[in-house]
């Protein structure tokens, strides 16, 4: 009976959810589009609506870094373009303009709530050179150990192939999976503009997935590589990431960053987006 199989569905899916609350240190991916407007426009409001939750998860004592995306998307407003630039100098130059920004308005909103933060640029490569991957985790465990917020972002600036479309992060969510195995982080959320995977309901509607127990070829069949002109990735490539971050041992959740509260309900266990579990 559908009855009987959805509340099976949700009691599987809320004792999953059960090892959130024992979760001592957070990733949080914040994807172009939730910090964006259509207009490619910072949407300051939905970011300091975040930052509230992100500071009320630090002051609980838990570890948090951010891992963000919308550089360019504030650079491109800077320079009063009209569209996201597709040049790699144009790129590069929206991204330098961008990123003083973006980290201006985190720092802003962030002291208003009694954290300091510190940004981190990392390319592909930091990851690949053994000193720079241990440079970046030394700084980060420092950072966290006297209660800065990490903020990490893609150097946009002096990254050649990455900063492309076929090449890039996938709009920082493998980034954030590097970052999950960097600091060893019991989650990840990533925050995109759908409220979780989605997979095609009987009556030809969409539903929601609320959890997952393995990502594998079936999983990626459901979903579709849609990109917006502020958002180099879709939900193929959150599903990479969280596919990489659940085999290192990290819960995931892909969730909707522009619900009310959504960070809060999530570590409070509650039934939002979809949960992948650690592998």
């Amino acid at each position: 009976m559908p009855g009987l199989d959805y509340r099976r569905q949700m009691k599987t899916s809320l004792r999953y959810r059960e090892v959130i609350a024992d979760v001592r240190r957070v990733v949080v991916k914040v994807g172009s589009r939730v910090l964006v407007q259509k207009t490619g426009r910072p949407d300051v409001r939905r970011m300091r609506s975040l930052i509230r939750e992100l500071s009320r998860v630090r002051t609980s004592g838990r570890d948090v870094v951010i891992v963000t995306s919308g550089a360019i998307g504030a650079g491109t407003e800077a320079l009063r373009m009209r569209e996201r630039p597709t040049a790699l100098p144009d790129l590069q130059m929206a991204a330098a303009v961008g990123q003083t920004r973006l980290m201006s308005r985190y720092a802003e909103m962030f002291g208003a709530a009694g954290c300091t933060v510190g940004q981190m640029l990392l390319t592909h490569g930091d990851f690949h050179h053994k000193m720079r991957l241990t440079n970046a985790r030394r700084t980060m465990e420092n950072l966290l150990r006297n209660g800065v917020v990490p903020i990490v972002n893609e150097n946009d600036v002096v990254a050649d192939e990455e900063i492309r479309a076929d090449l890039a992060f996938g709009d920082n969510d493998n980034l954030a999976a590097l970052t999950v195995k960097l600091i060893r982080a019991d989650l990840l959320i990533i925050l995109t503009t759908v409220d979780g995977v989605r997979a095609p309901g009987a009556s030809g509607r969409t539903r929601r997935v609320r959890y997952l127990e393995t990502i594998n070829r079936r999983t990626f069949d459901i979903v579709k590589a849609g990109a917006s002109a502020f958002s180099k990735g879709g939900m193929a490539s959150k599903l990479k990431a969280a596919q990489a971050a659940s085999q290192a041992g990290c819960s995931v959740v892909i969730a909707n960053g522009r619900m009310n509260d959504v960070i809060t309900r999530i570590l409070d266990g509650e039934d939002v987006g979809t949960l992948i579990v650690a592998s």
